[in-house]
């Protein structure tokens, strides 16, 4: 320590030439022509401004990530109602052919046709609701199932 009281005062708050004279020690001979003059040097400036940027470039991929997933629960809750849809047909026919109350192959068919509105709204981007259909659809197939 050189025993001034400003020594370790940063050059920010020293004036320029307070900060020119502090710059005597080993590290003057290692500093950039801007820190010289104790003023930041704008190169540094605009080294800070590409940090902001990956941030605006990463909203687009963001957006782009939501889309891809919006489009992903479409397809999904509308491949899953027709499937389910088809199911619940099928399994109302196989019921048909035995002897069995006809509450069983009714809860079926009501179950596939649920699951049929529930394709219908997926595909539309009503993913939600789609999900509460299924759930209710299945739900419905299950209790004629039961009865059996």
């Amino acid at each position: 320590m050189s025993g001034r009281a400003d020594s370790d005062t940063d050059p920010e708050i020293t004036g320029p030439e307070a900060a020119a004279a502090q710059d005597t020690g080993p590290d003057a001979a290692q500093a950039e022509p801007g820190d010289e003059r104790g003023e930041p040097d704008a190169e540094l400036d605009d080294a800070e401004e590409p940090d902001d940027e990956p941030d605006d470039a990463e909203e687009p991929d963001d957006a782009d990530e939501s889309v891809e997933g919006a489009r992903r629960a479409r397809w999904t809750a509308a491949g899953t109602g027709a499937a389910l849809t088809l199911a619940g047909l099928a399994a109302a026919l196989l019921r048909l052919t035995r002897s069995v109350p006809g509450l069983v192959p009714a809860a079926y068919a009501g179950g596939a046709a649920v699951c049929a509105g529930a394709a219908v709204l997926g595909a539309r981007g009503r993913t939600r609701r789609a999900l509460w259909l299924l759930i209710a659809g299945v739900m419905v197939m299950a209790l004629g199932d039961q009865s059996d």
